[in-house]
């Protein structure tokens, strides 16, 4: 989980376009964010196998 300035800090308008970024919309987290789905890679996984995520399923070949 993310501290709560950090969150609140990337909310707000940035001085430079450059300077925003993505977080997790679940938690916070910056690294590992999948644009498609606007969440972490963990969450996403979490969400995933609850089933809470539609159209995606685990994979096996």
């Amino acid at each position: 989980m993310a501290k709560t300035s950090w969150i609140v800090r990337s909310e707000r308008p940035q001085k430079y376009k450059v300077r925003e970024y993505n977080r997790c919309k679940v938690c916070g987290r910056s690294r590992g964010y999948m644009r498609k789905f606007g969440m972490c890679r963990i969450c996403f996984r979490e969400h995933a196998l609850k089933g809470m995520i539609p159209g995606v399923v685990k994979s096996s070949w």
